[in-house]
Formats: C-alpha cells, sequence, structure tokens
C-alpha cells in the first residue's frame, strides 16, 4: 500500500510540475527558516548547560536604593565569600572571582592578551571543571598558579606539555601552569581562558578587604535540601549588620539557570531580558513555519477537487471510502516529507551565513533525537492537516455524479477557509515588515543621538603593569608624530564607567536623598581628547598636583546639588575630604545609551590608570597612524602590545541584541512575504484556470487583457487590503509596547503604515498579475474548442 502511495504520488508531482514546486519550495523554505531561529533558540535556552550543578549554584546580587529608586548590581564585598559559609545555615560553599578582564603573558616572543580572573580554589568543586591535566584540588597550592584553558595552551606551547611550565604575567611574576581544563563551551557565561588565585590581588587595595566597597563577584553553592527562600532571608540585611544599620542594601542569591535569559532588572525586581528575544524569535519561527505551513495546504485543497473523475473511477472499482482517505492523507505526508529533507538540504546551506548573522558557531545534527523528533513532527503534522480536508471532502463524492460530469459542488466554506488563510498569512507578513522598520528607526535614532563627545577617530588600550607611569613622555611624543590630535588617561572607556557611591555630602544636601553619582579618575587631557564641552569654569591643570583637591562634574550632578552646584561649590567624600568645583561639564551619555545622562564627578589625582585614549587627527589614514602610535606606546614599555579598540566599534556592540532583532526580523519578514506570495501565485494560477472559459467566453464577447486582468486580480487584492486592515493596529499595539521599554525612543510614524501596506499590495498584484495577465492572453479558440 505504501509502495502504491509513493507511485501515485510520484505522479502527481510530475504530472503537475509548477504546482509541486511551490508546494514543496513554499514548505522547505518555511522549515528551514523556523529551523534556524530554533536552533538559536535552542543555544539560548541551554546556556550554562555545561555546568552540571548549574541547579544550586547562584550568584550574589544586591539591591540598593538610592534616592527612591532600587538598582541591582552583582558586585560584593570581598570578606563576603568566607563569611557567609560559615555563618548562614544551607551554604554549602562560597568563591570570589574577580570581573572578566585581559592580562599579558609572555613567553619568549610571544605577547598576547587572554581573558581571565582571578578567583578562589573552591570554584574548581563548584564548576567541575573538566580537567585534561592536573586537578582543582591542588590547582592553587602555590600563591603564583596558574590554570589555562586547552586553547590557551595551545597557544603558548603547541603540542609541548605545559605542566610546570612558567608564563609571565604582565612582564612582572612568573605564574606556573599547574593545570589544564576543557576549552568551555560558547554558550556559557563564563568564557575565561585563565584562573589565577585571588590572593594574588586582594590585597593590593585597602578597599579590596572591607565591607564598605562591593568588587568582586560571589558564587555561592548551596546545599541540595536547602531552602533558597531561607538563605535570602538570612542574606537579606547581612551586609547593613557588616557595616552600618542604615545601609539600605538587600543582598539576595541568584541562579545559574537565569543569568542568560532573565537578566534585567527594574527597581529591584526581575524584568525579563533575553528571554524577551528568545520568545519573539520564537513567535516569528511558528508564524512561518504557519504561513508556510498554510499555502501547502491552501495549494493542496486548491488542487484535489482537479481529481474527482479518479475518485470516481475508483469508487466504480471497488476502493472504499477507508483506501481513500488513507491514500491522499499519504501522498500528502509523503510530499511533506519530501519538503522536509529540502529543507534540511537548505539548513546545511544557510548556516555558515546564518553563524556569522547571529555571531554564533551552531550546528545541526539531524540524528539528534530532539532534531529528529523536530523534522518528523513537522513533517507528519502538515502532511495530516494538508491532506485531511481533501481526502474526506473527496472521498464523500457520488462516483454516478462525477462521472457524468455533473459539476461537484465546493465544500461550503472551503473558498472562504482559503481566503481566511491567505488574510492571515499576509497579516502576519505585514505585521513582521512594520516591526522590523520600526526596530531599524529605533536603533537609528538612539545611534545618532548626541553622545556629548565625538567618538571618530577616537581609539583606546587597556594599560597594563606600569604603563601609565611614563604618560607624559608618551603623550609629548604622541603629539609630535603628526598623526595624534590628543591622548588620555582614565580608570574606564567614556561609554563605560564602573564606579559610583552615595557617598558624598554638600552645603543643603537633603539628608533624605542619596543620589548615587558615577567618579572617574583621568589625567588633564580627558575632555579634551574626549571632545567634551565645559558649561562653566575650567578643565584641570596639566600638573595633575594642582588640582589635587579639586573636581569636575557634569550637569546632571549640579542639578542635584542645587545651589550648591556651581563652580567654587564644595564636595566632601566620605573620607570628609573637601574638593572644590572647578568645572561643570555638559552631560555626555555612558552606561545606559537609552537613557538620560546620569550624575558624574571627575578626579585628577591618581597615579594608576586602566585606560589609555588617543585620538587620531582627521584625515589621516587609520592604518598608518595606528601604526605610529602603536610603535610610540610599544618602545616606551617593550614587550607590550598595542592592542587597539575603536571607541565606535563598542558604541555599536551596545546594540548588538536589537541589531541582531531587527536583522534577523527583516530577513524573516522577506521570507514570509517571499513565501505567502508562492502560495499566492500558486492560487491564482489555480483560479485562472478554472475560469479559463469564462475568460475565453469574455475575449469573444469583446473584453480587453486590461479588463480580464483586473477581473481575476481584484479579489486577491481585495484580501491584501483586508491584511492590511487587520495588520496595522496589531503591529501598532506590538511595537508600542516594545518602545515603551525605552526611555529614549522615537515615536511611531505613520508613514511606516502607509510604506508597509503599499508594498504589500504592489508584491501581491505583481504576483497574481502576471497569472491574470497569461490567463488573458490566451487564445479562447484553445479554451472553448473543447466544448
Amino acid at each position: 500500500m505504501i509502495k502504491n502511495y509513493i507511485k501515485t504520488t510520484l505522479r502527481s508531482l510530475l504530472k503537475n510540475r509548477s504546482y509541486s514546486f511551490l508546494n514543496i519550495a513554499g514548505l522547505a523554505i518555511g522549515i528551514a527558516c523556523a529551523s534556524l531561529i530554533f536552533l538559536w533558540v535552542q543555544d539560548e535556552l541551554t546556556y550554562n548547560h555545561n555546568f552540571a550543578k548549574r541547579d544550586v549554584l547562584y550568584k550574589v546580587y544586591e539591591n540598593q536604593t538610592y534616592n527612591g529608586k532600587v538598582s541591582t548590581f552583582f558586585g560584593t564585598p570581598g570578606p563576603m565569600a568566607k563569611t557567609m559559609k560559615a555563618e548562614i545555615p544551607g551554604i554549602r560553599n562560597a568563591a570570589r572571582m574577580t570581573g572578566d578582564g585581559g592580562q599579558l603573558f609572555v613567553l619568549g616572543d610571544k605577547s598576547i592578551t587572554e581573558q581571565g580572573n582571578y578567583a578562589d580554589a573552591e570554584l574548581f568543586s563548584m564548576l567541575q571543571l573538566p580537567f585534561l591535566e592536573g586537578s582543582g584540588a591542588n590547582a592553587f597550592q602555590q600563591l603564583h598558579s596558574l590554570v589555562i584553558s586547552e586553547k590557551m595552551a595551545k597557544v603558548f606551547f603547541g603540542d609541548a606539555d605545559p605542566m610546570g611550565k612558567a608564563l609571565k604575567l604582565n612582564n612582572t611574576d612568573n605564574y606556573t601552569v599547574t593545570g589544564v581544563f576543557k576549552d568551555l563551551s560558547e554558550n556559557s557565561t563564563y568564557q575565561f581562558q585563565w584562573l589565577a588565585p585571588i590572593q594574588n590581588v586582594d590585597h593590593q587595595q585597602p578597599w579590596m578587604t572591607i565591607w564598605g566597597a562591593n568588587w568582586v563577584r560571589t558564587l555561592v553553592e548551596l546545599e541540595p535540601n536547602a531552602n533558597l527562600a531561607t538563605v535570602n532571608k538570612a542574606l537579606a540585611r547581612y551586609i547593613p549588620s557588616k557595616t552600618n544599620p542604615k545601609n539600605t542594601t538587600v543582598a539576595f542569591l541568584y541562579n545559574m539557570n537565569d543569568w542568560n535569559l532573565y537578566n534585567n532588572f527594574t527597581d529591584g525586581k526581575i524584568d525579563g531580558g533575553r528571554i524577551q528575544y528568545v520568545k519573539t524569535f520564537s513567535f516569528i519561527a511558528w508564524i512561518i513555519l504557519l504561513i508556510a505551513c498554510i499555502n501547502f495546504m491552501n495549494l493542496s485543497t486548491a488542487r484535489s477537487e482537479q481529481r474527482a473523475k479518479e475518485v470516481g473511477v475508483r469508487k466504480v472499482m471497488g476502493a472504499g471510502k477507508g483506501k481513500l482517505i488513507g491514500q491522499f492523507i499519504g501522498e500528502a505526508v509523503i510530499m511533506s516529507f519530501i519538503s522536509v529533507l529540502v529543507a534540511v538540504g537548505l539548513i546545511y546551506l544557510a548556516m555558515p551565513s546564518f553563524n556569522t548573522m547571529v555571531q554564533k558557531q551552531l550546528s545541526v545534527d539531524i540524528l539528534q533525537p530532539l532534531h529528529l523528533a523536530y523534522l518528523i513532527s513537522i513533517g507528519l503534522i502538515t502532511g495530516l492537516l494538508a491532506g485531511s480536508y481533501p481526502a474526506f471532502y473527496l472521498s464523500s463524492f457520488n462516483p454516478i455524479a462525477v462521472l457524468k460530469n455533473i459539476r461537484i459542488k465546493s465544500s461550503s466554506g472551503s473558498g472562504f477557509i482559503r481566503q481566511g488563510l491567505v488574510v492571515l498569512q499576509f497579516s502576519v507578513s505585514i505585521i513582521l515588515i512594520i516591526g522590523t522598520v520600526i526596530i531599524y528607526q529605533q536603533i537609528q535614532h538612539v545611534k545618532n543621538r548626541s553622545l556629548g563627545y565625538d567618538k571618530d577617530n577616537l581609539v583606546y588600550i587597556y594599560l597594563q603593569g606600569k604603563q601609565a607611569d611614563n604618560f607624559p613622555a608618551v603623550y609629548n611624543d604622541l603629539k609630535r608624530s603628526g598623526v595624534v590630535a590628543d591622548a588620555s588617561l582614565s580608570d574606564d572607556i567614556a561609554l563605560e564607567v564602573g564606579s559610583n557611591s552615595d557617598n558624598y555630602a554638600w552645603d543643603g544636601k537633603d539628608a533624605s536623598k542619596n543620589p548615587l553619582i558615577s567618579w572617574e579618575d583621568v589625567s588633564s587631557q580627558f575632555i579634551s581628547t574626549m571632545g567634551l564641552k565645559l558649561a562653566a569654569g575650567h578643565d584641570f591643570n596639566v600638573n595633575p598636583a594642582v588640582d589635587s583637591s579639586n573636581v569636575i562634574i557634569n550637569q546632571a550632578f549640579a542639578k542635584q546639588m542645587g545651589a550648591a552646584g556651581r563652580v567654587g561649590g564644595i564636595i566632601r567624600d566620605g573620607s570628609k575630604k573637601a574638593y572644590t568645583i572647578i568645572g561643570i561639564l555638559k552631560d555626555y551619555l555612558y552606561n545606559d545609551m537609552y537613557g538620560a545622562a546620569a550624575p558624574m564627578l571627575l578626579y585628577n589625582n591618581k597615579p594608576n590608570y586602566g585606560v589609555l585614549s588617543i585620538r587620531l587627527k582627521a584625515g589621516v589614514n587609520i592604518s598608518d597612524a595606528l601604526t605610529k602610535a602603536g610603535n610610540i606606546v610599544k618602545a616606551d614599555h617593550p614587550g607590550y602590545p598595542f592592542e587597539y579598540h575603536f571607541i565606535d566599534d563598542d558604541f555599536n556592540q551596545l546594540f548588538k541584541t536589537e541589531t541582531l532583532t531587527g536583522t534577523l526580523s527583516g530577513v524573516f519578514a522577506s521570507l514570509a512575504i517571499f513565501i505567502s506570495c508562492l502560495g499566492l501565485f500558486g492560487l491564482a494560477a489555480y483560479t485562472a484556470e478554472r475560469r479559463i472559459k469564462e475568460i475565453g467566453i469574455r475575449k469573444v464577447l469583446g473584453a480587453t487583457v486590461a479588463g480580464l486582468t483586473g477581473l481575476i486580480s481584484k479579489d486577491f487584492l481585495k484580501l491584501v487590503l483586508i491584511s492590511c486592515l487587520i495588520a496595522f493596529p496589531v503591529a501598532f499595539l506590538w511595537s508600542n509596547s516594545w518602545l515603551r521599554g525605552y526611555q529614549y525612543h522615537i515615536d511611531i510614524q505613520w508613514w511606516v503604515f502607509a510604506v508597509a501596506g503599499i508594498a504589500a499590495i504592489a508584491i501581491a498584484l505583481a504576483t497574481v498579475s502576471f497569472q491574470a495577465i497569461k490567463a488573458a492572453l490566451m487564445n479562447p479558440v484553445k479554451s472553448l474548442r473543447s466544448e
């Protein structure tokens, strides 16, 4: 029986090649698109699944209240890990980690910056890193121990055994390799290439060992039977109990399973995160799959009535209703699985480009149970749905009526159902187009807003070792090079400021308010290098000693201070030291590109900086300028590479997820329209074929080609207009909801809806008109001679 179904299906495919192509192509493209999205979704949903203890691993977060607004951080005090493990029941283990950062490692003539962390030894058992050599139990027995990844071992030592060999860190101390771990999964929060004992850095600054400073990440492992709510209750006032009872900090544990997807906090509570994009892309995938299935079902049912005589003959020859139902459903399922096989080929072809687009290394394995089950399910469900209507409808025909050429009336509502499916297809496609345009507009709107400084021709390097010590000489050499306009030092890059405090006072400050103020240590050239503007006062003196008790604040901070926020005003920090305001800086954006400028304070009295920023002169050859600047920096500190970054590249990376959303939405919206047009093309051809004799008669009676084209096209255009009327309000509500998540956004512009509607109508008209004109140009003699 199955063999017979396959034969009849292949014969039908060959007999109706154009319809078969449209059917298979539409469904295959839809399955391929949805599958690629689902691969991305699967990668996001399985984040950190490489860590076996992920269900009992937590990071300590803090909710801190400033001026009535709760902000969430995951920096914690240095002593917290050890004491909470000893004092809070239910905590099996705790470990400290520094923030992600690069350090220079040197071996012979190799000088390479590798990303990694300083950490406590307890981290090894908590993450259960898969060691290829050595073990976590004794990896940190010495202060200058070093555990490296398989990839890093390959870079420095090739095929040689790295165990016991030394790498020089920051051109200062030698660290001995005591372990090699297997490379971490790409869909993992942790991407470190090395780990070293945190004791190497926790003594470098006094604030690293006090409860009032948040600088490390604290990772916690709970007992399997521990009650999270009970532990969090104990943590809620734990930090104030160690510092000041008036401290409003509330600590809590946040599970590793949620770090990637639920990474956004608003007023101290979870407010989505990447899960919103996972939901959006999943919705798009299902919609595209639905559109493809609708096409498949529409074309299958539309063509089914042409097989009425075949059904009549089969019934006269003794075929029962059950066999006919099985035949038609079997044929639809076989065609559906042909589409699945074609889709698999398309997935493999598109995978490299898709990986480039989403910046991941995804792969498909059709033999993997989950992937195989998905493909089989799609093939079966689509085939059953597409084959059920013609199976039950055609098997009910009266064979005598069919064979006597008595016209078989279509099943009640079948035409309406097909029209409804076409409306659904185009409505969804139009919504995707409108959403894509609005997302693109929003991204461009934010990117084009004034940052308060010039990001063009601005590069920076992360300083290592004692590179900042000889800055005056380096600065003069850079200025004399002829390619550098200015250069400066700072703690952080301009886009991201990591230090803040609420421990500032001034005359007239409201005691009930404690605004969070970001602060940055900068050299005297920072303002000019960044292209920042002063609203009042003057810049720092070229001699830092002159400004040891002076600060510059921005307008947002001056507004917080009220009357005291002026040139000559006095600010006192936590140590009660008084600083004089010598300048008011015009606001510039940092950290949150969608928000307003936050309060900022600049110091000019720190000898150790983290970043060297260089502004290249306008019009210079960028490549040559970087070479000259790099040679100057490297000449000052031989052995340190000149690993530069462009600020505008970092700026664009801040919109990575939004840009990806817009790009994927645009690509898949276009494919959704294409798939919808394939179905519309097939239905138009079917309609023209059914009305071929009517068209012939009209031509004989004097109808023009234009008139006939309009006659055939108008019904389809009505459906597209209805689609627009449905899609516009839905797209408006969805887009408006998405935009409300951003403080700084552009209002929805109605011309977007008009353009989307006109585009959909134009595409549909072009699709239908081809078949309509083809039918209208046909010689009526050929269409009528059989009557």
